[in-house]
């Protein structure tokens, strides 16, 4: 008995296969290059798939496109990449593809996809899978509706225990199994508890379901944000979560697959936010101009805030003429403030989108990072006080200027740092975007500012 194994990528091998494929694609060596494909998983082939050149991309699909896993592999692609190879394919064989995919995951190629592309492809599909694909689209894609799968097992509450085992055996593989049978009252399909697989061959065959349920079933409505989901699942490790309407009917379950895409999509977005580089998560895949157009708003923050610097410095020019190793300390007393900023930001980012942050104690928590601010203040402060005392004997005083500085910027920063994302999610404004320039850009204005009028103080000009 022959078993093809598709094995996982692990290290340098998705290197070795890349260059397998290339030198196979330009020999047109398309039989070992079609035993290849079919024994690569569908991840990995979309994972070297973009690492291929635009026309080798083509000789490749056209090979991929020959396999059963053709459907599984568009899923897996980039949206750009498969947006750019579905343009070039005829509805009617997208149908052929669609016809055999989840629901789901066709809902999501249709959604990528320009509206005019999609209707053609909509026109071409049976009616109720028509149906079925549309019913999803009408929910938007960042919602536990746009993620869930309409093909779940579910079973009337009045069923008993060998008539269950009977419909489970009999729709196991129309259905998208996750170990979890939800249980389901009346007509209207109402959800009304939760059964697992596990429970239902431990119990006799004559036993009702709606007598060896959970009823305290946790469920999302199909508005729910998908980070939201992806904290449910997550806090209750779960495999799968029922998705119901606003009657508390059962119209979906999202698993978690999905939400592993989910929570990666999440980080990548804070991640890129937090950077000041948008929240494209293909921005590697656009052309120069596009790359440039998402990231320049971002910069112009930075860029307003140079602005203002110039202006700070230029109005203490006066002070600098006069002490001119003032001028060598202004990149790091910048900096050691931008960074701690930086890191408080980032804690209470993360600390809000994994629920580790009390929202109603949070004069606790910029207290806290305040400290935290001035304890190291302190330690940095005397260290580069002692070597501006020691490096730079005239004026005497400037040890204690720069470290004043260093201490004051960097406990301010420290609960700027906190108090901005806090302040974001207050007014619901995505409070990664803190941690970008905008906290960093603040820092900097406050620090050189509290540096020069320290100097202006301490050294009496």
């Amino acid at each position: 008995m022959n078993i093809t194994i598709k094995r996982e990528l692990i290290g340098n091998e998705a290197m070795v296969i890349l260059d397998t494929i290339r030198r196979l694609s330009r020999r047109n060596a398309v039989d070992h290059l079609l035993k290849l494909v079919n024994k690569t998983h569908p991840a990995d082939l979309a994972l070297i798939f973009r690492h291929l050149p635009t026309e080798e991309r083509r000789n490749v699909f056209n090979i991929i496109a020959q396999t059963p896993m053709v459907g599984e592999f568009l899923s897996e692609l980039d949206q750009a990449i498969m947006v750019d190879l579905v343009e070039e394919l005829t509805p009617q064989y997208m149908v052929s593809i669609i016809k055999e995919m989840d629901a789901d995951d066709a809902a999501d190629i249709l959604e990528a996809l320009p509206e005019e592309v999609a209707n053609e492809i909509r026109k071409g599909m049976e009616k109720g899978d028509r149906e079925e694909v549309d019913e999803l689209l009408q929910y938007d894609s960042d919602t536990a509706g746009g993620l869930m799968s309409p093909n779940f097992m579910a079973l009337d509450d009045e069923l008993s225990v060998g008539d269950a085992i009977k419909k489970v055996q009999e729709y196991s593989e129309e259905k998208e199994m996750s170990f979890y049978l939800y249980i389901i009252h009346g007509d209207e399909a109402r959800l009304s508890g939760v059964l697992s697989l596990r429970e239902l061959l431990m119990h006799p065959p004559y036993r009702q379901l709606k007598n060896i349920m959970n009823p305290r079933v946790v469920a999302v409505t199909t508005e729910t944000d998908r980070g939201e989901v992806a904290h449910v699942v997550s806090k209750y490790n779960f495999l799968a979560v029922p998705v119901v309407d606003s009657a508390y009917r059962l119209v979906g379950i999202v698993t978690v697959d999905d939400i592993i895409d989910v929570i990666r999509e999440e980080a990548t977005e804070e991640f890129l936010q937090m950077a000041g580089a948008g929240k494209d998560q293909e921005i590697l895949l656009k052309p120069v101009l596009k790359n440039a157009l998402i990231r320049a708003p971002w910069l112009f923050a930075t860029w307003v805030g140079g602005i203002v610097n110039i202006f700070i410095i230029t109005s203490f020019q006066g002070e600098l003429q006069k002490v001119l190793a003032l001028a060598f300390f202004i990149p790091i007393i910048a900096g050691m403030g931008g960074n701690i900023a930086t890191q408080s930001s980032t804690i209470v980012v993360r600390g809000i989108a994994t629920g580790r942050i009390n929202m109603k104690a949070l004069g606790r928590l910029i207290f806290k990072e305040m400290r935290v601010g001035l304890l190291l203040g302190a330690v940095y402060g005397i260290l580069l006080g002692v070597f501006a005392r020691f490096g730079y004997v005239d004026p005497p005083q400037l040890g204690l200027v720069v470290g004043l500085s260093i201490l004051f910027s960097m406990t301010l920063a420290a609960t700027v740092g906190t108090f901005v994302p806090l302040l974001f999610r207050r007014l619901e404004i995505d409070t990664a975007i803190a941690t970008g320039p905008f906290v960093t850009t603040t820092i900097d204005i406050l620090g050189v500012t509290v540096y020069f009028f320290i100097a202006k103080i301490l050294l009496s000009f």
